[in-house]
C-alpha cells in the first residue's frame, strides 16, 4: 500500500471527528462512537490488526478512562464541598476585592494559578479546577471552559514536575540512540530550547485569553477594552515566562512552570496593588439575565451566596493550597513519596495474550489529592453530614455524564496508537501520517514539526504520550534532513503542549466539570484559534532558528 493511501486512511478518523464535532455540531456522545467504529473498521481491514489486539487496546483505554473519570470526580467533589460549605462564596468575594475587572481575574486565576496547577500536576487538572472556580466567581460556564482549556499551553511542557520531558522525550528515544551522558545533555538542551520558544509565543496567551473572552462573551462596544488591558496582560505574560525560561535553562525541566507561576503571582498581585499598568476602565460580562442559555452549564454561581461569616481568604482557599502542596510533595522524584504511592497498582499484563498491558496507580493520581483536600475541607469547615452527602451525590452525578463519551473516546485513541501491532507490516496510523507529511514537507519541516506534536496530543490528550509517540520519529527526520535534533524535538514538545487545548477527552472532562456536556464542538471551534496561533508562531520561530 502506498504511503499516501496509508496517510489518507490514518487521517480519516481525525477528519471524521472534526467534521462531526465542528461541522455538524454533533455532541461528543454521538460523534465518538461513530469515530470508534470507523477506526476499528480501518484497523481490521487495512492495518490487519488482530481482533485480540484491538480488544486489548480497548481494555487499555478503559483503564485510562477510569483514571480520567476519577480526576473529574475529585475536581467536582472539591468544588461541591466548597460550594455547600460557603467557601466558594468567600472565594468569589475575596477575588472580587482584588479586582472586579474580569480581565485581571482571568490573568490571576487562569493564567497564573492554572499554570501553577499544571506545573504541579498536569493531566488535565488545571482546567478541571480553574473552570469551576471561574464559574464560582460569576463567569459564564462556556467562557470558563474556554479559558480553562487555554491554560493548557505554555506550562504543559514542564507540567507534572517535568513529566513530558523526563518521561515523554526521554522514553521516546530508544536505547542505544545515544549514550546516557549524551541523553542527559540532550534533554537539558531540549528543555532550554523549548522554554525559549514557549516564552516567545506564550507571553501573549493571557492577552489572547482576554481578547477571546471579550469578543465571544462581551458587548460590541467592549472591544476597545482588549487594547487598554494589553500592556498589563503582556506584562503578566512576562512575569511568568521570564522566570520560567531562566528556571528551565539553569535548573532543568522539573520546576519551570511551578516557579514561573509562583513568581508571576507575586509580581502580578503586587502590580495590581499599586495599579501598575492597570487601565482606568474595567470590564465585566453582560448582565446575567441577558446571557444566552448556551453560555451556562448545570453548575452555576449562586448569586445569593455570600462569604461565610469570619471565613478568611486563607481558610477559603485552604483546600486548593492543600491540593497544591500534596501534588508537589508526591511528584518530586527524589523524595520517594510518589514511588510509595505508585506501589499500589492495579494492572493487567499481556491482555488477552497480547503484548499490551494496562495499569492504574490510583493513590498517585491527582484525583486522590483532590479527594484528600475535600476531606480536609469537611473537617476545617465542620460541615454537617447532610451537606457532605449532598455534595458527594452532586459530584458523582455529573461525573457519570462524562463517562459515556470517554468510554468511546479513549479506547479509540489506544486502538489508533497501537495500530502498529499488525500483520500487514505497516507503521502505526499516527506514524504513517507523520511519515507522509515529512516526505512532502522536508524543506519546511521546522514549521511542520509542532503540528505533528499537536496531532499526537489531539489524539492522545497528552503532551507526554505525544512525545512518547513522535520524539524518535522527529529525531530521525531531523537527522535525515540535516536539521538540529534539539530544535526539532523541542518544536515537537512545544506543539504537543499546544495540542492539549484541542484534545477531545480534555474538552469532555472540563465540560463535564461545569455541566456543559454536549457542547464539545463549540469549545473545539473556539480553542482551535489559540492552538493555531501557537503552532503557527512556533513553526515560524522554528524556521527562523533553522536559518540563523
Amino acid at each position: 500500500m502506498t504511503l499516501i493511501l496509508q496517510a489518507v486512511l490514518a487521517f480519516l478518523p481525525i477528519l471524521l471527528a472534526m467534521i462531526l464535532l465542528v461541522g455538524f455540531r454533533l455532541a461528543a456522545r454521538y460523534a465518538m462512537p461513530i469515530v470508534l467504529a470507523v477506526t476499528v473498521a480501518i484497523a481490521i481491514s487495512v492495518w490487519k490488526m488482530d481482533i485480540m489486539v484491538i480488544a486489548a487496546s480497548a481494555v487499555q483505554g478503559l483503564f485510562i478512562t477510569v483514571d480520567v473519570l476519577y480526576i473529574i470526580l475529585g475536581a467536582l467533589l472539591l468544588l461541591s464541598i466548597l460550594k455547600y460549605s460557603g467557601g466558594l462564596g468567600a472565594i468569589r468575594y475575596y477575588f472580587t476585592q482584588i479586582s472586579p475587572d474580569r480581565r485581571i481575574q482571568i490573568i490571576i486565576i487562569a493564567w497564573l494559578f492554572g499554570s501553577f496547577l499544571e506545573g504541579a500536576s498536569g493531566f488535565g487538572t488545571p482546567a478541571a479546577i480553574v473552570a469551576p472556580l471561574l464559574v464560582a466567581i460569576g463567569f459564564p460556564g462556556m467562557a470558563a471552559v474556554m479559558v480553562g482549556l487555554m491554560v493548557q499551553s505554555t506550562a504543559v511542557t514542564f507540567g507534572a514536575i517535568g513529566t513530558p520531558i523526563l518521561i515523554g522525550v526521554n522514553n521516546g528515544l530508544t536505547e542505544g540512540i545515544m549514550t546516557a551522558e549524551n541523553k542527559v545533555r540532550f534533554l537539558q538542551d531540549v528543555t532550554s530550547q523549548a522554554s525559549i520558544i514557549h516564552a516567545l509565543v506564550g507571553t501573549f496567551i493571557p492577552w489572547l485569553m482576554i481578547v477571546m473572552s471579550v469578543l465571544f462573551f462581551g458587548k460590541r462596544t467592549d472591544r476597545k477594552k482588549c487594547l487598554t488591558i494589553a500592556p498589563f496582560a503582556v506584562f503578566s505574560g512576562l512575569a511568568f515566562t521570564v522566570p520560567y525560561t531562566v528556571t528551565a535553562m539553569f535548573f532543568g525541566p522539573e520546576f519551570p512552570s511551578l516557579l514561573g507561576s509562583m513568581i508571576g503571582l507575586l509580581v502580578v498581585l503586587t502590580a495590581v496593588k499599586y495599579r501598575f499598568l492597570i487601565p482606568k476602565d474595567s470590564w465585566d460580562f453582560p448582565d446575567k439575565s441577558s446571557w444566552p442559555e448556551s453560555w451556562s452549564g448545570k453548575i452555576q454561581a449562586d448569586s445569593r451566596e455570600i462569604a461565610a461569616p469570619g471565613m478568611s481568604i486563607f481558610k477559603a482557599l485552604l483546600p486548593y493550597l492543600v491540593v497544591s502542596v500534596l501534588l508537589i510533595v508526591t511528584r518530586k522524584v527524589g523524595w520517594g513519596i510518589g514511588n510509595y504511592l505508585k506501589s499500589f497498582e492495579i494492572s493487567w499484563s499481556s491482555i488477552f495474550g497480547t503484548t499490551i498491558s494496562a495499569n492504574s496507580t490510583p493513590l498517585y493520581l491527582p484525583a486522590t489529592m483532590m479527594v484528600l483536600s475535600a476531606l480536609t475541607a469537611v473537617f476545617v469547615y465542620r460541615m454537617p453530614g447532610a451537606k457532605v452527602k449532598k455534595a458527594t451525590i452532586e459530584a458523582a452525578r455529573i461525573s457519570v455524564m462524562a463517562a459515556f463519551v470517554l468510554l468511546f473516546t479513549i479506547p479509540m485513541v489506544r486502538i489508533y496508537i497501537n495500530s502498529g501491532m499488525n500483520t500487514s507490516g505497516l507503521a502505526s496510523m499516527p506514524v504513517a501520517l507523520a511519515e507522509w507529511t515529512a516526505s512532502r514537507t522536508a524543506d519546511i519541516w521546522p514549521f511542520i514539526s509542532p503540528f505533528v506534536g499537536a496531532l499526537g496530543a489531539f489524539i492522545a490528550g497528552s503532551n507526554t504520550v505525544s512525545n512518547l509517540m513522535f520524539t524518535e520519529f522527529q529525531y530521525s527526520v531531523a537527522d535525515k534532513l540535516g536539521y538540529s535534533n534539539v530544535l526539532i524535538v523541542s518544536l515537537q514538545a512545544v506543539g504537543a503542549a499546544a495540542g492539549n487545548m484541542i484534545a477531545i477527552h480534555n474538552i469532555v472532562a472540563v465540560a463535564a466539570v461545569v455541566g456543559l456536556m454536549g457542547k464539545e464542538g463549540t469549545f473545539l471551534r473556539k480553542t482551535i484559534i489559540p492552538t493555531l496561533y501557537y503552532l503557527l508562531a512556533a513553526g515560524v520561530l522554528g524556521m527562523i532558528l533553522t536559518h540563523t
